[in-house]
């Protein structure tokens, strides 16, 4: 296919039992709003992978299948070769059925109950959640604070470094010398790494995402999904680089043995093989467009609270953004809220979601109209409440 993708048009999402969309009560407790939370797209993907899906479709059967196979293989290391001038083992993928199933299992492998997790702060809200299940203390280190990091991986009990690369939900794209750094402290300490990439395909440009598997020694796993990059996590799927035989085939037993995953989506490995394959002109397409939506934002939230100074993130779909210097007195989230449901009808983020009262993210991975209508009811429930 050749020429402009249309990330302008809008597609209804209603009644496809879209968690967005149609489950938005759930969460903000009043039906009907109009939604800017959880990380997918309203954009359909690409549609090189819905060609491959309408094939895979027409064949007609859809039983047993393997990952471990060269198409799906080739398509994740031709990625990270092309993408990333990255080499990648075969050998050393895994599937998985999601990313965070991925944490989970690494954890269960490399911790114990009791012990120290280091995440950086803010958190994706999901990383608190399954430490709370399997028992271990989530240690939470400011982004940037290079020293609080040290302390905390130094901790005799301190286990793993859960590691969000780049990082949800600031949107940060960690440096080469920042992750050379986290290696040299990882590796004094003996602290196994698991590093969450699923945002990586969406660095803005000038900036580069750098893949775990350049940098890591010891123990460690890079995890990753077309699902974020390509608008498919309702397929299933992910995969994870382990470099360390043992720690593969362990969490291979599990998988198969004691988790009974053996047979993954044929779905989402003909999804991952296309995106990976031939979406790659759909997705640079995408990143320039959403690059835009975060710039819209910045210019409306420059417009109204001059004093704001907020800047796009350095990847991603989703504008974190600092308000308590909109306010002498600390920030009241519960307020902005309220005027966001009640008067505005839009659901947004609030930053107390990911441990960071007086923020909130706004995910603009929509079309420019839907965009505009978000950051313009975030402005207006401010000046009702600054």
């Amino acid at each position: 296919m050749s020429g402009a993708y249309d990330f302008d048009r809008v597609v209804e999402r209603h009644g496809t039992w879209c968690t967005q969309w149609d489950y938005v009560q759930d969460r903000f407790g009043v039906p009907g709003l109009l939604p800017f939370t959880i990380s997918d797209m309203d954009f359909e993907t690409a549609p090189e992978v819905l060609e491959a899906l309408r094939r895979r479709l027409d064949h007609g059967v859809l039983g047993y299948s393997r990952w471990r196979q060269s198409d799906f293989l080739s398509a994740v290391t031709d990625w990270y070769a092309r993408r990333y001038e990255t080499d990648v083992d075969p050998d050393w993928v895994v599937y998985g059925p999601s990313v965070v199933y991925q944490v989970s299992q690494l954890l269960r492998l490399w911790s114990g109950p009791g012990d120290g997790v280091v995440v950086h702060t803010p958190y994706y809200d999901a990383f608190p959640k399954v430490l709370a299940a399997h028992q271990r203390r989530l240690r939470g280190c400011p982004v940037g604070d290079a020293a609080e990091l040290e302390r905390l991986l130094a901790l005799p009990d301190t286990r793993v470094l859960l590691l969000c690369s780049p990082h949800n939900p600031t949107g940060r794209v960690w440096t080469e010398a920042e992750l050379a750094h986290m290696a040299q402290l990882c590796a004094r300490y003996d602290v196994a790494v698991i590093s969450d990439e699923i945002h990586a395909d969406l660095a803005h440009p000038p900036h580069r995402h750098r893949p775990w598997v350049r940098h890591g020694t010891g123990r460690w796993a890079v995890l990753n999904s077309a699902s974020k990059s390509f608008n498919i996590p309702a397929l299933t799927g992910s995969y994870g680089i382990v470099r360390d035989e043992a720690s593969r085939e362990a969490y291979l037993r599990a998988l198969k043995e004691a988790d009974g995953l053996s047979s993954p989506a044929v779905l989402s490995l003909v999804g991952h093989i296309a995106a990976y394959r031939e979406g790659e002109r759909w997705l640079d397409q995408l990143r320039d467009y959403v690059h835009g939506n975060l710039r819209m934002v910045a210019e409306r939230l420059a417009a109204a609270f001059p004093g704001l100074d907020w800047e796009p993130p350095e990847a991603g779909y989703l504008a974190w953004i600092d308000l308590r210097g909109l306010s002498t007195a600390p920030f009241d989230d519960e307020a902005l809220q309220r005027e966001l449901i009640e008067t505005e009808k839009v659901a947004i983020m609030p930053g107390t979601a990911y441990g960071a009262p007086g923020f909130v993210r706004l995910n603009v991975g929509c079309p420019r109209s839907k965009a505009e209508a978000g950051v313009d009811a975030l402005v207006a429930a401010l000046r009702r409440v600054c």
